[in-house]
């Protein structure tokens, strides 16, 4: 446990919760995972943007499954709407940390759920869906993921895809959820998508959960000049907890958290404070973190105030930043 909450709200664009307790009998409230709605209020936290993740390869019918995610998640924020709350625009957001609540945005981690048909992308914006990462592992009609070559089942994390981007259905989602007010998430894209959606789209978009390239090396992190181009757009970085994101494997498969800081100053020294934030990836990623629970997060602004970082940073990265985005995305 957290030996004093963060002073600071908590806003993390990326978990994969729900699809933990898709196979398991933990309630939200209280799991044995990196995150529950316990150690969220324990934790400061004024929004948690839940992933329904879905793997094309494992499950035969994509959409019809990720409804079935889509229940799961609202009844499980159903039991607890005395603590946390949905959100569908950005005015809920506001509303919430008003009136004391936490909130819950519903996001998907791969948009291939939309099976080419942009009918069901509407569908799950009715369903309150207000955030896509537009692929994960697998090329998925929208676009290609970050990495050509996988050996024996694993993908090769160093040599990116410079070739191969959106689709032409791929364009004509990320256009649309423009149009809609869903957030686009170019996490886990190839090189080329991200350049792709910047060609394709006027408004910010994120990265809800990668880090720099510079730092650690492989293609599920950002390139200089991909930094650049988001915090220019006004896009904003989650920065992601995943050891294998922190730290190069091969020097130390452990993610401590000024380790993490060295990924948000790099970032902030290339591109500026205002493109950081915080997507922890907490229940899709292993335990070899030192923040490892929600209610951990004191560790970082305790790193951060070490560094030198002002208050006004550290608000900016733990929720100032990424709700900027969502107030001008969202609809």
């Amino acid at each position: 446990m957290a030996k004093k909450p963060t002073n600071y709200k908590v806003v993390d664009m990326h978990c994969d919760t729900i699809l933990r307790l898709m196979y398991s009998n933990e309630p939200l409230l209280k799991t044995e995972g990196h995150l529950d709605i316990e150690r969220m209020e324990k934790g400061n936290y004024a929004l948690q943007c839940f992933a329904m993740f879905v793997h094309l390869k494992k499950v035969e019918k994509p959409f019809e499954y990720v409804n079935k995610m889509i229940d799961k998640y609202y009844l499980e924020i159903s039991k607890n709407m005395d603590k946390i709350r949905p959100v569908f625009s950005y005015q809920d957001i506001e509303n919430n940390m008003k009136n004391g609540y936490m909130s819950s945005m519903l996001t998907i981690e791969e948009g291939g759920v939309t099976q080419g048909n942009l009918s069901f992308l509407r569908n799950l914006y009715l369903l309150g869906v207000r955030m896509i990462t537009l692929t994960w592992n697998f090329e998925n009609g929208i676009g290609f993921p970050n990495f050509k070559e996988v050996e024996d089942g694993k993908p090769d994390m160093h040599t990116p895809n410079t070739e191969d981007g959106l689709t032409e259905y791929g364009i004509e989602m990320v256009k649309e959820m423009e149009k809609l007010g869903i957030i686009i998430d170019v996490s886990h894209l190839s090189d080329k998508g991200f350049y792709d959606v910047l060609e394709n789209t006027t408004k910010p978009f994120v990265a809800s959960h990668s880090n720099a390239r510079a730092v650690c090396p492989v293609v599920r992190n950002m390139t200089d000049d991909m930094i650049l181009k988001l915090a220019e757009r006004g896009g904003v970085m989650g920065i992601n907890y995943c050891a294998s994101f922190v730290n190069d494997e091969s020097v130390n498969n452990f993610a401590y958290v000024k380790d993490m800081v060295k990924h948000i100053k790099y970032i902030k020294d290339l591109a500026g404070i205002d493109c950081i934030g915080l997507g922890s990836d907490f229940d899709g990623i292993g335990s070899n973190i030192e923040m490892n629970s929600c209610d951990k997060l004191n560790l970082l602004q305790e790193a951060l105030e070490e560094e030198g970082f002002t208050q006004e940073e550290i608000e900016k990265i733990f929720y100032k930043n990424v709700l900027r985005v969502f107030k001008e995305v969202l609809i």
